[in-house]
Order: C-alpha cells, then sequence, then structure tokens
C-alpha cells in the first residue's frame, strides 16, 4: 500500500516514496490505512458543536489539581531562606 499524502496518526505531510511519517514514524504496519481519520487533534469538522467545546473547555465544576500547592510555597520559602542566609553571610 503506498504511503498517503497526509499522515492518519498526525496529520503531517509525507513526502512521495516514503516508508513512514517524517513527524510520528507511523508506518503501513503501525497505523496506515483507508479507513484512518485525524483523531485526537480537535480540528473543526462538520458535526463540530461549538456550544459543547466550550462547555467541555470551561465548565466551572471542572477539577483542578490542588495537590502541590503547599510544595510551591515550600520551594519558594527555602529559595528564600537561602537567599537571605546567602546574603547576611557576605555582609
Amino acid at each position: 500500500m503506498p504511503a498517503p499524502d497526509l499522515c492518519p496518526n498526525c496529520g503531517a505531510e509525507i513526502p512521495q516514496g516514503a516508508k513512514c511519517c517524517p513527524e510520528c514514524g507511523s508506518d503501513e504496519e503501525t497505523g496506515w490505512s483507508e479507513q484512518a481519520r485525524y483523531d485526537a487533534l480537535d480540528l473543526p469538522d462538520d458535526q463540530f458543536d461549538h456550544d459543547d467545546f466550550v462547555r467541555r473547555e470551561f465548565e466551572p465544576d471542572r477539577v483542578k489539581p490542588r495537590g502541590v500547592r503547599w510544595f510551591w510555597w515550600l520551594v519558594a520559602a527555602g529559595v528564600l531562606v537561602a537567599f537571605l542566609a546567602f546574603t547576611l553571610r557576605f555582609r
């Protein structure tokens, strides 16, 4: 089967006669087929629903990661202590 013009895996342009995609490495064994689509690229198509997209991207009850906030406070405090110790030592 000859290489397609565009990679069905990543959407990159494939040079004529190429054995695999120069961007992602897909080839006939790993992903080229007539039924392949550009899934997960989030490109709008005929079925694109803008309201659904906005709802999924910006819904207010979306869970935000909170587990490492304290870590960055500790890092900032450590940097501040190290800076003050270094500054006071060489006064």
